[in-house]
């Protein structure tokens, strides 16, 4: 008999649970979109934004999902013919990659497989190879939320220097921004695109670019922008509805005020990375004592603060996927990018996700769900999870 009746809970990697302030926020009549407090509103989102980004550049909303982010940043900075270097660590910075290539774009790509960061060597030799500097810009993400590897973005930049390459830098934030440290500006990042719904907390159907100077100059060079993409006026409109290129996503933005409130104003995005750490810390501490599930990256400096792929050997991962959404209200991530579903290897891989609106009260909840899980289906397992889990928070405070 099923114990799921309450309160559901996403451990996801995104869309992430959203706060009830959040919620409430949205929850309201359709504003006056040409003048009064919703265009007040809109303006007041843009530095706080950038105070999650850490830049004092350029930022630009778009009414999309992340892949629309995606291809704004590609139709901004990239003409056809053009070529870019790609650094796949997942299915993500792989699919960022296709999307390029789909436009007419040339990819260049380094794979690093699944179990591993990207290389700065390796990027660094194949700009010093590209004596002639074909390739425009170097893509990779941040965390790629299929693998969880977290990629290190200030040692890329280091790379690109060191090759004295005149490459554009783009990174996909989707799955970090709010939650992995990240430094737009301090880290020479030329372009940064995420969503809305992840460590942002807010209905997926909105995403960010922020680009600086550097990128806003080689848009005038590229010729896959269109009047919809064109992050110009997005940025710097001259009237309201240039914002948006149209009607604005009205009840995203109550959202997404609220949501800033919490992350900028009330706990600071300092304060947010540590939380966000701690509660990586703790996954990683409940994986480890339970020992028949593994961590897909090794080294803890490598691994994602927003989301942690764990491995099996004889389906476990999937059977507790199953037992945890049905038996016990408590809804995981699949595994992504490893395995297609049906194949060999497809349940032994899933995903938990600790980003955004997240506290210890929440996290122990879903690992003493799985824990619970591990002991209810008979799967072999080490003791002291749990105790190892709250250790980490525990941590936090001493």
């Amino acid at each position: 008999m099923s114990l799921k009746f309450g309160r559901e809970q996403l451990s996801i990697p995104g869309p992430s649970v959203m706060p009830e302030r959040v919620m409430a926020a949205m929850h309201r009549p359709s504003p006056n979109i040409y003048e009064g407090e919703l265009i007040d509103l809109t303006h007041s989102l843009f530095p706080d934004l950038k105070t999650v980004a850490q830049t004092k550049h350029n930022a630009a909303i778009y009414i999309s999902n992340g892949h629309g982010a995606w291809e704004a940043a590609i139709a901004n900075t990239c003409s056809k013919g053009d070529t870019i270097l790609v650094l796949v660590t997942g299915r993500f910075g792989e699919g960022w990659g296709e999307m390029a290539n789909g436009m007419g774009v040339e990819t260049q790509i380094l794979d690093f497989g699944t179990t591993s960061d990207a290389d700065p060597a390796a990027v660094t030799k194949a700009l010093q190879e590209d004596t002639n500097h074909k390739i425009k810009a170097v893509f990779t993400v941040q965390t790629d939320t299929s693998t969880s590897v977290q990629n290190d973005i200030p040692a890329l930049r280091k790379a690109i220097d060191a090759a004295d390459h005149p490459a554009l830098f783009l990174v996909d934030c989707i799955a970090s921004l709010g939650c992995d440290r990240f430094e737009m500006d301090a880290w020479g990042v030329d372009v940064m695109v995420t969503g809305c719904q992840k460590g942002l907390m807010t209905p997926a159907g909105m995403s960010f670019v922020f680009f600086n100077d550097k990128a806003a100059a080689a848009q005038a060079q590229a010729d896959l922008k269109t009047p919809y993409w064109d992050w110009h006026p997005r940025a710097n409109p001259q009237a309201y509805y240039q914002h948006f290129c149209g009607t604005a996503p009205t009840h995203h933005l109550y959202g997404l005020r609220e949501a800033l409130n919490i992350l900028v104003h009330e706990e600071g995005i300092e304060a947010a990375w540590a939380r966000h750490l701690t509660m990586s810390r703790a996954v990683w501490a409940a994986v480890e004592a339970w020992g028949c599930l593994e961590l897909n990256i090794k080294d803890p400096a490598k691994r994602s603060q927003a989301v942690t792929t764990v491995l099996s050997q004889n389906d476990e991962c999937g059977r507790l996927r199953e037992w945890c959404e049905h038996q016990a209200g408590l809804t995981l991530g699949i595994g992504l990018g490893l395995a297609e579903p049906g194949q060999p290897g497809w349940n032994n891989a899933m995903r938990i996700g600790h980003m955004g609106h997240l506290n210890p009260v929440m996290l122990m909840g879903a690992l003493g769900t799985i824990d619970a899980g591990l002991k209810a289906m008979n799967i072999q397992h080490g003791s002291g999870a749990l105790d190892a889990a709250s250790a980490e928070i525990a941590r936090h405070f001493l």
